[in-house]
């Protein structure tokens, strides 16, 4: 059974960067938002078993509210999180009961890129065992997230043709990063008509905070339009695309969202070319590309909460002068680990989907922040 993705909205809820209070994901708020987008028409969400208790946030305010058939609910398989085929069962069995639901309509294998992640799924047969499942009804549609090589995507497409859509990271300053390859990824998979959902298309917030100098040629040209509408309708223009996940993280990022995506606009050529523009003023910075998706936060022996020392060091390269840097990273590490308390153990850098040198890092944000 293809994927009909006539039936599929083009703003999907990522559920990774739910809004929090006190430390807990704040559920009424949840609700809200969920209530907001479903008004609006729009029915996809997308969460992990390791996105925290975003499965659990899901069943609250998504799955105990609605009618089973008015969305469609994806989650993902983590490698990372098993140590023998066994645990295939163990954690889609969790996922069913912290979501509440019977079957998954999309299920996907988390991550998967060159080496450990993808040798894990071959080696634990993961393919094979989703299609058990797809035969159970227990996933109707099946496929996996990427974060690899375009070679190994080749690879694994012509090994494995039962995959019926794939997840990529797609904004447009990764379009041509030699890193993540975005670019490349697409056109591998819109020439083989593989539809393809939408992740990071604000690249974890950082193309909706722009510096107020390149946010500048976005207002010249729409004043009245955010900085994350332009990059969501970058990827809205793109044929092929299934569905673009935004991790909204309060109601008005959804606002925002939502009326980007309701009588939702391409982009004219004029706006192609300065985004263009912009991505060479953003190519420019010497910032740190993290999007805060926080695998790396999980298992780290030191506390170390990265992606709040990456904001650090961003402010430190940018102002190197200005003595409130220091304050603003003693304040983001009040309550964790510092840079300079990293034992270089490397799991981090193990899990990042942004392949950052995290070690390097830390060590050069210790010796300039302390």
């Amino acid at each position: 059974m293809s994927v009909d993705v006539s039936k599929i909205s083009k703003l999907g809820f990522g559920l990774m960067r739910l809004p929090e209070k006190n430390g807990e994901i704040d559920i009424p708020q949840v609700c809200n938002m969920v209530d907001a987008y479903m008004e609006k028409g729009f029915n996809y969400f997308d969460t992990a078993y390791v996105y925290g208790k975003s499965e659990q946030a899901t069943r609250k305010a998504l799955v105990e509210r609605y009618p089973r058939d008015s969305y469609y609910l994806a989650t993902k398989l983590p490698a990372w999180a098993m140590n023998g085929p066994e645990d295939r069962d163990r954690i889609f069995g969790e996922q069913l009961e912290r979501c509440g639901v019977d079957f998954f309509d999309f299920y996907l294998l988390h991550s998967l890129e060159d080496g450990a992640n993808y040798d894990i799924y071959e080696k634990y047969d993961c393919f094979a065992w989703a299609m058990r499942k797809k035969d159970e009804g227990k996933i109707k549609h099946f496929g996996f997230s990427y974060h690899g090589t375009p070679e190994l995507l080749e690879k694994v497409l012509d090994k494995h043709p039962e995959v019926e859509f794939v997840q990529i990271q797609l904004n447009y300053t990764d379009w041509n990063n030699q890193i993540s390859r975005s670019g490349e990824l697409y056109e591998i998979l819109h020439s083989r008509n593989i539809p393809i959902i939408v992740m990071e298309p604000v690249k974890g917030g950082i193309l909706a905070n722009l510096a107020p100098e390149i946010d500048s040629i976005l207002k010249a040209m729409r004043p009245d339009a955010s900085a994350a509408s332009w990059a969501l309708r970058f990827v809205g223009s793109l044929d092929g695309i299934m569905t673009i996940l935004s991790g909204m993280s309060d109601e008005a990022q959804m606002a925002d969202n939502l009326n980007t995506f309701t009588d939702f606009e391409l982009l004219s050529e004029d706006e192609k070319n300065t985004i263009a523009e912009v991505v060479k003023k953003i190519q420019a910075l010497p910032q740190i590309q993290c999007t805060s998706c926080r695998y790396c936060c999980t298992g780290c022996p030191a506390g170390i909460k990265i992606p709040d020392v990456f904001r650090g060091l961003n402010m430190k390269r940018l102002y190197p002068d200005d003595f409130r840097v220091g304050l603003f990273y003693n304040g983001l590490t009040s309550d964790s680990g510092k840079a300079s308390d990293c034992i270089r153990c490397g799991q981090c850098e193990r899990v990042c989907p942004q392949h950052l040198p995290i070690m390097e890092l830390m060590g050069e944000t210790a010796e300039k922040l302390g």
